[in-house]
């Protein structure tokens, strides 16, 4: 929990660590997102990058095993953010090496070298405002997504009945 920002409704979904479930990661966050007043496109943003936090632990984080580990999300919800937090028990990874993933995708690396996938922190970074890798038992990632309310994001509250 953050000291910062103590108070805070959580959900969290323990799912078996295999790819035919990643949609119940998706449709839990999108759900939360949706009640929270996320717009249409950021809830897509949260789903996509929630799916490739939980594609790569399922992918990574258990090789060669039968796939009975279990991966879990956890989604703190404030008032002005979303934290959404997927974490597994494998096998760790370097951040230094996740840091040179995340970094725009043509820096430095010829196009013919670039492997197929590899593409998930890069997409993660660059779709929600904060991430922070935790390695230290398992691995965690930490996605934030702030709610912006200056009107674009078209929530329905602020209607009147006048207006329609």
């Amino acid at each position: 929990m953050d000291p910062n920002n103590p108070s805070a409704d959580v959900i969290q979904l323990t799912l078996p660590n295999r790819v035919e479930y990643l949609g119940v990661a998706r449709l839990l966050v999108s759900g939360v997102a949706n009640r929270m007043g996320f717009s249409y496109e950021d809830i897509e943003d949260i789903k996509l990058a929630v799916g490739e936090a939980c594609t790569n632990a399922v992918e990574h984080a258990y090789e060669q095993e039968d796939g009975t580990k279990s991966l879990h999300l956890e989604c703190r919800v404030y008032e002005d953010q979303l934290v959404i937090e997927v974490a597994d028990q494998g096998k760790g990874f370097s951040v230094e090496s996740a840091k040179k993933q995340a970094t725009p995708l043509y820096s430095g690396i010829d196009q013919e070298d670039l492997e197929e996938g590899g593409l998930g922190l890069y997409l993660i970074h660059a779709l929600m405002d904060e991430v922070v890798f935790h390695t230290d038992a398992g691995v965690s990632v930490s996605m934030t997504k702030y709610l912006r309310r200056d009107g674009v994001a078209g929530d329905d509250r602020t209607i009147s009945k006048n207006q329609i």
